[in-house]
């Protein structure tokens, strides 16, 4: 059965128009497929390089804050040393004037203080000067990663841009088609349809004989089946892999002639 744009009740529908639309949807379908697998892997590839590149882009921030923080530390302790360093000139220019050692050992001692805080400060200084040299090593090599995975990320788009204007008219047509043949089908057996083509290997829900066996699964069916399945009086699966089977012919495939004299 050819489908055309009139669209019939599914009630009307003999068992074997049932099974002729059936697999003229999976024909359609497995078309369908061989675009998807043009396209290959490279959706995936896509998705997983943005994935990559947010992950990036959020470690660069980081180290960029943890840079600053750094800075913010030296920049803080290096005016730290300068007030220590003015305290300590102010102190010892005040010892010149003391009146008794009470006062000249209270200003010794704060001198020796002040001294303590600025190699205090200049030890964290070398600490946060150390880390922010780590920081931005792993920053240049995070910003490196991040140019690479840009410029694949771009070649990659661009092939699958490529393949999807190339077959997106295709694909199109074929989807129209699909839902075409989909209204000739009622939703009970077209939900069974769909469900074992996404439980098949291979994206086959219909098959015809072939050799005495199921196209499939390969496994024989028994001479009285295969008489069912060519009398197209009710829809018949394959008793090992579940896909719905149909004889050669209605496929429109010719089957060899037997040899003459076999029975």
């Amino acid at each position: 059965m050819s489908v055309d744009s009139t669209k019939a009740e599914p009630k009307e529908i003999s068992v074997e128009e049932k099974l002729k639309a059936l697999y003229e949807l999976q024909v359609v379908a497995s078309e369908i497929d061989k675009i998807k697998i043009l396209r290959g892997e490279l959706p995936l590839e896509v998705q997983d390089l943005e994935d990559i590149i947010a992950g990036l882009e959020t470690r660069i921030e980081n180290f960029k804050a943890e840079i600053k923080t750094c800075t913010d530390r030296i920049l803080g302790c290096k005016i730290d040393i300068e007030n220590s360093t003015a305290l300590i000139a102010k102190y010892k220019a005040q010892q010149d004037n003391v009146r008794n050692n009470r006062e000249y050992d209270f200003l010794s001692k704060e001198i020796e203080f002040q001294g303590l805080e600025i190699e205090h400060a200049e030890k964290k200084i070398r600490e946060a000067q150390f880390s922010e040299k780590a920081k931005n090593e792993e920053l240049n090599l995070a910003q490196e990663e991040l140019n690479e995975r840009r410029e694949d990320l771009e070649v990659k788009k661009s092939e699958l841009d490529e393949i999807i204007s190339e077959t997106r008219s295709e694909e199109e047509t074929l989807r129209e088609k699909a839902k075409t043949i989909e209204s000739y089908i009622e939703p009970r057996l077209l939900q069974a349809f769909k469900r074992i083509r996404k439980n098949a290997r291979n994206g086959l829900a219909v098959v015809y004989v072939q050799r005495d066996a199921c196209g499939g699964c390969y496994n024989k069916i028994p001479p009285q089946r295969q008489m069912d399945i060519r009398m197209r009086k009710k829809v018949i699966v394959c008793e090992y892999c579940g896909r719905i089977m149909i004889d050669p012919e209605l496929a429109g495939v010719e089957t060899p002639a037997e040899p003459a004299g076999k029975k």
